[in-house]
């Protein structure tokens, strides 16, 4: 047994070890919460920003680059660096419960009193780590916090070599694609993480109407959603050729619902620009001769973007550069297909219906002698229940679908086709994209009509076949 004045002076120095430690590890866990939000980019501007500093001596400038020069080496491997951050820290909260225990031990205390001594220090120790959040630190002044503990951190990561293993250099447990993202693509990616971990507890805790929430994932998946998920595909566009007159383009925009019209010349890869309806009328209104003119002669500049291209910077861009329908071609040049703004908003708030969306759920009704009117989406199979007909089409099953194939392209308002001796004709459309919602069947009374299949279409129809060109809607907004 050590005599009283040594047991004193020995538990003077353990206390203060275990306060040292205790402080060694808040400050590694700050570092450790740090060290995934620094970005090479962020230092290279805090290098230019102290080299520019005309106020700060050479000397100064020289010892602050050198502590940025050592943070960009803690942060070329990160992950290795928090893991040494890591073993630090839990090592001194363990040392902590074995110093007091030691402690204990000098007063003659029992056995079993030491070690609850121990305990009971250790978990204070955690509340106080909770209590300070020195993560929640390091993660709102992330470079602070890195240089200002950056010798610190350097030593830790010395004296673990082993933090290496398993890190960035093993893909196989980060995975084949976090190895091959660049700095600001990783940390994008973490914070993503930390987004939608956030989201979730405060749905969990119900902070967050569900809508609300659920608004919230769709932004944050913005980012990780590309253009061609969203776009209208090339087989579903409306367009018109460039030698069609404003007259034709007036009564399609008026037929289809739509504002803006892809222009082509031979085919739909041909792509010559976008009409706007609001041009169109700006031209007629008050010079009817110029009904004539060819739609070529109003046609803007399209905006090109790739299928490849996220939401995010799709809508970003549309917004900045003030447009509301772009072209998506593929990668080999090709037209993929056209999205507009409405598209990506949609990303966010869900779908768009309006009032006349309901007919697309209704039941088909009888409006006449033996002549029906049905909800697109209707199957064959009622179709041919209600008319007692075999129509025999296996690559489709719902009435929209069946006049699709007969007319060979997107059907529009007035669009008809005859088939098994009837007639279906597009009546009405709906939804944001305009497209058919009700199509009225009834016997098809043409000569030299027989069982074979035909189609007729309107004379106004300027839409190609095979997916050519779709417009835009008008919804009042600034072009």
């Amino acid at each position: 047994m050590p005599s009283d004045t040594s047991a004193i002076a020995l538990t003077i120095i353990l206390v203060l070890v275990a306060a040292l430690l205790v402080w060694l590890s808040l400050t590694l866990a700050a570092a450790e919460g740090a060290v995934s939000r620094v970005t090479r980019a962020s230092l290279n501007n805090l290098i230019l920003e102290v080299q520019t500093d005309s106020e700060t001596s050479q000397f100064l400038r020289m010892k602050k680059i050198g502590r940025i020069h050592k943070v960009q080496h803690l942060i070329a491997d990160r992950y290795a660096t928090a893991g040494s951050c890591a073993f630090f820290r839990i090592a001194c909260n363990v040392l902590d419960g074995v110093l007091v225990a030691c402690i204990a031990s000098l007063f003659s205390l029992p056995m079993w009193a030491e070690l609850l001594a121990g305990f009971v220090f250790a978990v204070i120790v955690a509340v106080v780590s909770i209590l300070v959040r020195p993560r929640s630190a390091g993660a709102l002044k992330p470079v602070d916090i890195m240089l200002g503990r950056a010798t610190l951190v350097s030593i830790a990561v010395a004296l673990t070599p082993f933090a290496r293993i398993g890190g960035q250099h093993d893909p196989k447990k980060r995975g084949r694609d976090d190895s091959d993202l660049s700095d600001d693509e990783e940390l994008e990616k973490i914070q993503l993480e930390q987004g939608r971990a956030t989201i979730d507890r405060l749905v969990e805790a119900n902070d967050f109407d569900p809508e609300v929430s659920e608004m919230l994932r769709n932004v944050l998946t913005l980012s990780e959603t590309l253009t061609r998920e969203i776009m209208v595909p090339r087989t579903d566009m409306i367009c018109i050729e460039k030698t069609e007159t404003l007259e034709s383009m007036l009564k399609l925009c008026s037929r289809s619902g739509f504002s803006r019209v892809p222009v082509i010349g031979e085919d739909v890869d041909d792509l010559i620009g976008v009409a706007y309806l609001k041009d169109a009328v700006r031209a007629t209104a008050f010079n009817p001769a110029a009904m004539g003119r060819e739609v070529g002669s109003i046609i803007r500049q399209p905006m090109l973007v790739p299928e490849s291209k996220p939401v995010d910077d799709l809508f970003h861009e549309m917004q900045r550069t003030r447009q509301h329908v772009a072209i998506v071609v593929d990668e080999y040049g090709g037209i993929a297909g056209l999205v507009t703004i409405e598209d990506a908003i949609e990303q966010i708030v869900g779908e768009l219906e309006d009032e006349h969306d309901r007919t697309q759920h209704a039941e088909p009704e009888k409006i006449g002698d033996n002549k029906w009117s049905m909800p697109a989406r209707t199957p064959i199979a009622d179709l041919e229940e209600i008319f007692e007909i075999d129509i025999d089409e296996d690559d489709v099953d719902t009435v929209y679908g069946l006049l699709t194939k007969l007319i060979g392209r997107v059907p529009i308002v007035g669009a008809s086709a005859v088939t098994r001796g009837l007639r279906l004709t597009a009546v009405d459309s709906a939804g944001r994209r305009k497209k058919v919602s009700t199509i009225v069947v009834e016997p098809a009374h043409v000569e030299g009509v027989g069982e074979d299949d035909s189609a007729e279409n309107d004379e106004d129809n300027n839409g190609k076949g095979d997916g050519k060109g779709r417009a835009g809607r008008d919804d009042n907004d600034k072009e």
